[in-house]
C-alpha cells in the first residue's frame, strides 16, 4: 500500500499545473547559474593551469553549482509540499484515509515518498549538468558523488519537514510558510553562535548548511549523514503522531 500511496501522490503532482511550472523554472534557473560558472572557469583555466594543486571543475562548477541549487530547493520545497496533506483535510477527504485498511504509517510514508520521488527527477535532471562536464574535462566523480548525496539527503529533510507542517494545518499557505520559516532557521542557526560555548556548538550541528558544506567539500562524514536521517526520523515521526490523533479524534 505504501507504493500504491507514493504512485498516487506522484501522480497528482504531475498533473498539478504548479509542479510543472516549479520544475521549469527550476531548471531554468540552474542552467543559467551552470553556464555562468562554465564560463567563469573558462576565464581562469588559462591561469589555474600555471598553479599547482589548483582546484577542479568539481570545486569550480559543481560545488558552487550544488550550493545555489540548495538555496533554490529551499525556496520552491515549501510549495509541492504544503497540499499532500493540508489540502486532504481542507477537503474533508482526510477521514477517507482513515477509513482505508492501511496504518497511518503506510499513508505518511506513502505520501513521503510520493513527493521525494519528484524531488529526485528533478535532481536527475539537475546531475546531467556537471555530468555533461566529462566530454571535455577531468571531473572529480568523488566529489561529485558526495556533492549528489548531500542534496539528495537535503532533499529528502526539507520533504520531511514540509510533509509535517502539511499535517497541522488545512490551509496550504500556512503550511507554505511555517516550512519556509522553519527551514530558514535551521539553515541559518548557527549564524547565532559566534563565541566557543556549548550552545556554540549545539547550533552548529543543528545546522543543515554546515553539515551540506561538508559533503560539498567531497569529505564523507557519517555524522552528517546521520544528522539529514535524523531530521528525516524525527519529523516522519512526527506526521505519524499528529495523524494518529487525528484519527482517534474522528
Amino acid at each position: 500500500m505504501i507504493f500504491t500511496i507514493a504512485a498516487r501522490e506522484l501522480r497528482s503532482l504531475f498533473l498539478s499545473p504548479l509542479a510543472w511550472a516549479v520544475l521549469a523554472v527550476v531548471q531554468f534557473i540552474l542552467a543559467y547559474i551552470f553556464l555562468s560558472q562554465v564560463d567563469n572557469y573558462l576565464v581562469w583555466q588559462p591561469k589555474l593551469a600555471a598553479v599547482e594543486g589548483a582546484p577542479g571543475v568539481a570545486d569550480l562548477i559543481v560545488a558552487p553549482l550544488f550550493a545555489d541549487a540548495a538555496i533554490v530547493l529551499l525556496l520552491v520545497a515549501p510549495l509541492l509540499t504544503m497540499r499532500v496533506l493540508s489540502e486532504e483535510r481542507r477537503n474533508r477527504t482526510l477521514s477517507l484515509l482513515f477509513s482505508a485498511p492501511v496504518s497511518m504509517t503506510e499513508i505518511i510514508i506513502g505520501k513521503y515518498l510520493g513527493v521525494l520521488s519528484f524531488f529526485l527527477v528533478l535532481l536527475a535532471l539537475l546531475a546531467l549538468m556537471p555530468l555533461s562536464l566529462l566530454a571535455g574535462t577531468d571531473l572529480d566523480l568523488g566529489k561529485l558523488a558526495a556533492g549528489l548525496l548531500g542534496i539528495t539527503l537535503l532533499l529528502a529533510a526539507f520533504t520531511a519537514i514540509g510533509l509535517f507542517m502539511s499535517a497541522l494545518t488545512e490551509q496550504p499557505t500556512i503550511a507554505a510558510i511555517s516550512t519556509f520559516g522553519l527551514l530558514l532557521l535551521l539553515w541559518i542557526i548557527d549564524w547565532a553562535g559566534n563565541s566557543e560555548n556549548q550552545a556554540s556548538g549545539l547550533f552548529a550541528y543543528l545546522s543543515m548548511l554546515r553539515h551540506y558544506e561538508t559533503l560539498l567539500k567531497g569529505q564523507f562524514n557519517s555524522t552528517d549523514v546521520i544528522y539529514y536521517l535524523l531530521v528525516i526520523t524525527l519529523f516522519l515521526g512526527l506526521s505519524i503522531r499528529r495523524l494518529d490523533a487525528d484519527r482517534l479524534s474522528h
